[in-house]
């Protein structure tokens, strides 16, 4: 922490990564690396998987979609707001006072993440609802309750982290800016303001559906597979086993919401320790944090890779950009062939 301060007295930048920089670099050139890095994976990532669900209609099939979709357009938001931080580093000149930069940066990267931890959990009671309550699901998750739901999602996570520009540091997502690092500290009854409404609320819905939802499953699959061996012993056919047809699409969204969790963990440890004023280090601080941030881009990709619906949609949207591009080059060999043609004729 020191090693920031004094780099900064002697004329060097800010820097929270405190490693020795080339004289002719005035900028935090690791922390940029990092931080573009994940902008444009996140960004790419995620304007990707907002496609392919506008192009694959068999995607909207599933109520989960409304979810899946708010988390893209959130983390899509997340890798544009990191421009700012990208730009305090390179020293680029900022409008509004620095302080202002970080609170406004620090609240908004903070509401986007909770947009997402919150989505998650709906996610989970929504397939906890249509496991348990297959017969009535139709009639209790309608369009017009999940649109009531995500406006829920965002007014709510707006509503959390509001008193931050007063309480306290709502987390570390502005620790680029020297201000924030310096000044603005976080408040151990704010934390546990935020636990109590966000983390401990989310974290115990999704550990309770995700439990029932497998232990459903796998009754489910017991006695579909203690039917047809009874069946097929009647018959003289041997049966094989049948899996629940809702836990691989459980176990996509599981591995979601895990890697959330696990990405988000180190953040969570840190934030709970430097708000009790137990441990307090910026590099850890910044690692933790773009780790966390990093999750934005980690979840299109295991939707990617799960999930063969979406698959389809990513060949489908790869293989209409493919034959836009062939009727593109077809056309502009066409028209330079017919223009080699017109001016042979002139020559003639």
């Amino acid at each position: 922490m020191n090693s920031s301060l004094v780099g900064n007295q002697s004329g060097r930048p800010f820097c929270l990564l405190a490693i020795s920089y080339l004289e002719t670099i005035n900028f935090c050139l690791l922390e940029v690396v990092i931080i573009v890095f994940l902008m444009v994976l996140i960004i790419s990532g995620n304007i990707i998987v907002i496609f392919v669900f506008h192009c694959a209609p068999l995607l909207n099939h599933h109520t989960t979609s409304y979810f899946i979709q708010t988390m893209a357009y959130a983390d899509l938001l997340v890798g544009v707001s990191c421009l700012v931080p990208s730009l305090s580093l390179l020293h680029y000149p900022i409008v509004l006072s620095e302080s202002l930069v970080c609170q406004i940066f620090g609240y908004v990267v903070s509401v986007l993440k909770s947009v997402s931890m919150a989505s998650l959990a709906c996610i989970s009671i929504d397939r906890y609802i249509a496991i348990t309550k297959p017969l009535t699901y139709n009639t209790l998750v309608t369009p017009w309750r999940l649109r009531i739901c995500i406006l829920f999602i965002w007014l709510y996570s707006c509503l959390v982290f509001l008193p931050s520009f007063h309480w306290g540091k709502p987390g570390y997502h502005g620790d680029v800016f020297q201000w924030c690092a310096n000044s603005w500290n976080t408040d151990p009854y704010f934390t546990l303001f935020i636990v109590v409404m966000l983390y401990a609320p989310a974290a115990f819905i999704v550990c309770f559906t995700y439990f029932n939802i497998f232990r459903i499953c796998q009754q489910h699959t017991k006695e579909i597979n203690e039917r047809r061996v009874r069946f097929s012993s009647q018959d003289g056919e041997a049966g094989e086993a049948q899996p629940c047809p809702d836990k691989r699409y459980a176990m996509v969204l599981f591995r979601i919401t895990s890697v959330f969790y696990i990405l988000w963990l180190p953040y969570i440890i840190y934030f709970l320790l430097e708000s009790s004023n137990v441990y307090s280090n910026r590099v850890a601080s910044f690692l933790t944090t773009w780790l966390a941030i990093s999750n934005s881009f980690c979840n299109c990709v295991i939707y990617s890779l799960s999930n063969s619906v979406f698959q389809k949609g990513l060949k489908r949207l790869s293989g209409a950009v493919c034959a836009s591009c062939a009727r593109q080059r077809v056309a502009k060999d066409s028209s330079t062939s017919r223009s080699k043609r017109s001016s042979n004729g002139c020559h003639v």
